[in-house]
């Protein structure tokens, strides 16, 4: 499986309309969790975040949200922010746009947000500038630094130094609170968590408003 770890320049520069990552004047982190609201291993991220008192962003499946509605209020209550990550985790490279459009489109009847995440990062950059118009107003969010906690091929201890080398301020780091990454994202996100806030740090959820 092939992936960069962290996003290179060049990507960065081809997809300028996206946001890679957050300028900040303080040690600032943005974690930010795909794939849920899972029934299971979202309150457990939620508990992780909670000991350490840090915000993150959970960019969700519009399909998880109908049938989870009650993990998805826990996040929107304890103060994290919500994106959009489509409603039935379509590859935008695979779809034709108007299904893939539509799909965000119906996403976001259940997900009151502005952000959005392409699943598996991808999407044209048609569809990313159809996004960003007035039928849509979406923010695409891609990511600095991906943990690698989706995959096989990783041990825990290699998903976590994925995070702990790559990341440093203003950096938009990725896991996953699916049943795929489970195990490497539980191992990794405490001691990210306490590695990073030891080192003066904080945690805190994406807002569109600073973007």
């Amino acid at each position: 499986m092939f992936y960069l770890v962290k996003s290179p320049w060049w990507l960065q520069k081809l997809y300028s309309g996206c946001v890679w990552q957050i300028p900040t004047e303080t040690p600032t982190i943005y974690l930010s969790f795909d794939d849920g609201p899972h029934p299971e291993i979202t309150p457990l991220v939620l508990n992780h975040l909670n000991t350490w008192k840090a915000k993150a962003s959970f960019f969700c499946v519009g399909n998880n949200v109908v049938n989870h509605p009650d993990i998805y209020r826990r996040i929107l209550d304890e103060g994290h922010a919500v994106g959009n990550h489509s409603f039935n985790h379509l590859n935008g490279w695979k779809q034709k746009d108007e299904d893939y459009l539509n799909d965000i489109a119906k996403a976001k009847q259940y997900i009151d947000s502005d952000l959005f995440r392409p699943p598996y990062g991808k999407i044209t950059r048609f569809q990313l500038k159809q996004l960003a118009m007035s039928a849509y107003r979406l923010k695409t969010i891609m990511w600095t630094v991906l943990s690698g906690d989706f995959d096989n091929s990783l041990d825990n201890e290699a998903c976590l130094r994925n995070v702990l080398l790559q990341t440093q301020s203003g950096s938009i780091v990725v896991f996953h609170d699916s049943v795929r990454a489970k195990e490497k994202m539980l191992y990794a996100l405490p001691i990210v968590l306490e590695f990073f806030t030891e080192k003066g740090f904080r945690f805190e959820r994406i807002e569109s408003s600073k973007l």
